[in-house]
């Protein structure tokens, strides 16, 4: 008698990750990275020309303390300029204390009435001090109306929609925005990736010198802390 055994291989989860600002309040980062399921976290940086988040610094430096993968957003304000927008971004946001490339976050309730040459600026000051193209977050509807064309078919597109999976092209999909994730009070936004992207697209990739002897020590290429 032959007898079968059946090796069953559990799945891996898909590493999925979270976005906080201080509606979060205070988080306990460490109990958040405990979360296999949570590799990264994008944080609420600032907000048109003058708003910056007070938990910001606090977020970005805990969580990377903690072993997680960070990013940064900016949410668009169609009341000011790019270039004033962009000074408040870059006053907080600091490059080297960056693991994910930077997030423009343009709301739903712009639909139909973006102007998009202040938001093609924006872009172009963001790649321009970050060394990347941002990763634009948005509805579909909106992508729908703004960014379905070739001009926009490099950047990486973050879509929220809670409802079932998005129709456009992503790269991360905002599918929850009433997550519960320990360490964190209340509800937390919730995203995954696309079948065919994974977190090495949005990493901040950054340039090693090149040596110019055998005691040369370039500086570290790797996103820290991982």
């Amino acid at each position: 008698m032959f007898i079968a055994f059946v090796l069953v291989l559990k799945a891996p989860a898909q590493t999925q990750g979270i976005d906080v600002s201080k509606y979060q309040g205070k988080i306990k980062w460490e109990r958040v990275a405990k979360n296999k399921k949570v590799k990264f976290v994008y944080i609420r940086a600032t907000e048109g020309a003058t708003i910056q988040d007070s938990y910001y610094k606090t977020n970005v430096k805990a969580a990377r303390k903690a072993g997680l993968m960070v990013g940064s957003y900016h949410v668009y304000s169609s009341k000011t300029t790019a270039y004033q927008q962009f000074a408040n971004f870059k006053s907080i946001v600091e490059k080297k204390k960056q693991d994910l490339i930077p997030v423009l976050d343009i709301e739903g309730h712009h639909s139909g009435r973006l102007y998009m040459k202040r938001v093609d600026k924006l872009l172009e000051l963001m790649e321009k001090e970050y060394g990347v193209k941002p990763m634009i977050y948005t509805s579909e509807k909106v992508y729908l109306e703004h960014f379905a064309g070739k001009k926009y078919r490099r950047y990486h597109i973050f879509i929220a929609n809670y409802h079932g999976t998005p129709t456009v092209r992503y790269t991360l999909w905002q599918y929850s925005q009433s997550g519960r994730v320990s360490g964190i009070a209340g509800d937390v936004d919730l995203s995954k990736f696309h079948r065919k992207h994974s977190l090495y697209d949005i990493r901040l990739k950054r340039t090693q010198p090149a040596k110019t002897d055998a005691k040369s020590t370039g500086s570290d290429t790797t996103a820290t802390p991982q």
